[in-house]
């Protein structure tokens, strides 16, 4: 969930491992030059209403991602660390309505993380306080009344 901490947690992961002397690879989601800027317009109405339209971007970022990244690092010994993977995918196209076989059959050919997966446990108040606190007046999020 956003807001949880993981970015941060996998920062400072990253940052202690290379005190370590390993080799670490950061990757983000979004992150593909090739699919950036239309990720970021497929963000805005009404492409979101187009949940294929808009797993099938992403997808097209993260197959760049384990190409030009991923794949290349873990041959050269490198440990990689994702913010977000292929279950940010999953969560997100399943709830937006996508079948999950399908969702599961587009991301096939993403590799297995060896070492598992961070999950943060947050509740969701703390991490909406948290998004929150962290954007300026301009923020198209309403602030809620906490009670």
């Amino acid at each position: 969930m956003d807001g949880s901490g993981k970015s941060t947690q996998l920062t400072l992961l990253a940052q202690w491992l290379r005190s370590e002397g390993f080799l670490v690879v950061f990757s983000e989601w979004n992150s593909s030059p090739i699919v950036r800027a239309t990720t970021s317009r497929g963000q805005a109405p009404p492409a979101c209403s187009r949940p294929l339209t808009f797993s099938l971007i992403h997808a097209t970022d993260f197959s760049d991602r384990v190409e030009r990244e991923i794949i290349p690092s873990l041959k050269a010994g490198a440990i990689v660390l994702a913010d977000r993977y292929v279950y940010t995918a999953f969560a997100r196209d399943v709830a937006r309505g996508v079948d999950p076989l399908w969702v599961r059959s587009l991301y096939r050919f993403a590799p297995v993380p060896t070492h598992g997966v961070l999950l943060p446990n947050v509740r969701s108040r703390s991490a909406l306080k948290r998004i929150l606190s962290g954007r300026g007046p301009s923020s198209s999020i309403t602030r809620p009344e906490w009670t």
